[in-house]
């Protein structure tokens, strides 16, 4: 199953869940594909859509997916990561009005070079990467927070 997450930006994003419909169409998407589509308004007969899923499905749907398709958002990443799931990562644009700017380009750049993730920040790559989620064997994520804590904490003690 392939889970698709755009997130709670108040902005559309239908542009990705064009890409999606269109790999559908081709024949190259074939799993089942839940969606949340936060404030995106799409139609479709191959994907079954949800404005907004409790956190408890969400939950559910994110750890059930064999594939998640979400935005650039930082949160949706590193939670399909924790999950060990395989990432692809769509920027959402300023220049198409999905973002109030490019913050995402960075996100998506950043975990894609460091191997957690398939990034793409132009929608024609989607074809692609969809290909490379085959075979792309992420970086296990392993998360920084202790560490962090730790050098605050000394920070703090010193002063």
């Amino acid at each position: 199953m392939i889970f698709v997450t755009l997130g709670t930006q108040d902005k559309s994003f239908k542009r990705l869940l064009d890409a999606v419909q269109k790999e559908i169409d081709l024949g190259n998407i074939k799993d089942e594909v839940v969606v949340q589509a936060g404030f995106t308004k799409y139609e479709s007969k191959d994907m079954q859509i949800f404005d907004l899923l409790s956190k408890a499905d969400f939950d559910n749907i994110m750890s059930q997916c064999d594939l998640l398709i979400t935005h650039g958002g930082v949160g949706s990443i590193i939670n399909g990561l924790k999950l060990g799931k395989k990432v692809i990562a769509v920027s959402r644009l300023a220049e198409y009005k999905e973002h109030i700017n490019d913050h995402q380009k960075q996100i998506v750049n950043n975990f894609n070079s460091a191997g957690y993730i398939i990034g793409i920040n132009d929608i024609k790559d989607f074809p692609e990467a969809l290909k490379k989620a085959n075979y792309f064997k992420p970086k296990k994520y392993k998360s920084n927070t202790r560490s962090f804590i730790n050098n605050l904490e000394k920070i703090i003690n010193e002063m």
